[in-house]
């Protein structure tokens, strides 16, 4: 069976600073297209068959940098909505919800374009794109590489591992990094994280 990979885009200047970034469109920043750029003899030496990629500028430079071929672009790839928290930090959302753990509990209402999703519909979303990349890793064509943000390859990871979407909460994800899951003895496994080089 082929192995999916996951790959978090670039830096960019919120995610250096730690705000919380969805639907705000920001570029990488110069550390951002070197992370990218260094992913390339990690992924030039995997047999990729398939590239689906988040809409953000930030993914698709990632995946332009990395030397992926062209993306197939899956709004369902898009990062957790923040709805009320987006471009803030969790220091300050605990100034005030002193608890707060995104993954448990979600994100305050935002505006009526993005009012901010739980992590069940976070969850739903990854299913999604699971149940969409399933028969290509079935068929053994090659490896399917997601470029897109951490905290929805977080939730995706615990999806495919059989767990709740607020289980994501267990892996961390550095900016310009690769997840690799496969299988062990035939059921879905992690086989790399955070890596950098393979």
């Amino acid at each position: 069976m082929s192995e999916l990979l996951l790959v978090r885009h670039g830096e960019t200047a919120w995610s250096r600073d730690g705000r919380h970034t969805s639907w705000t469109d920001l570029p990488l920043t110069a550390n951002g297209e070197e992370q990218a750029r260094a992913l390339r003899p990690l992924l030039s030496g995997r047999k990729i068959a398939r590239v689906y990629a988040s809409p953000m500028t930030r993914a698709l430079r990632t995946a332009e940098l990395a030397g992926l071929p062209t993306p197939q672009v899956l709004d369902d790839l898009r990062e957790w909505d923040y709805g009320g928290d987006e471009g803030v930090t969790t220091a300050e959302i605990r100034r005030s919800r002193p608890d707060w753990y995104l993954f448990d509990d979600g994100v305050a209402p935002g505006p009526a374009d993005h009012p901010g999703e739980s992590p069940e519909q976070v969850g739903a979303r990854a299913d999604r794109v699971l149940a969409r990349v399933a028969p290509h890793l079935e068929a053994g064509e090659g490896d399917v590489a997601l470029v897109a943000h951490a905290h929805f390859l977080r939730v995706l990871t615990a999806r495919r591992l059989g767990l709740p979407a607020g289980a994501g909460g267990l892996f961390t994800f550095g900016t310009g990094a690769v997840g690799v899951l496969g299988t062990e003895h035939g059921r879905p496994a992690v086989v790399a994280w955070n890596a950098r080089s393979l």
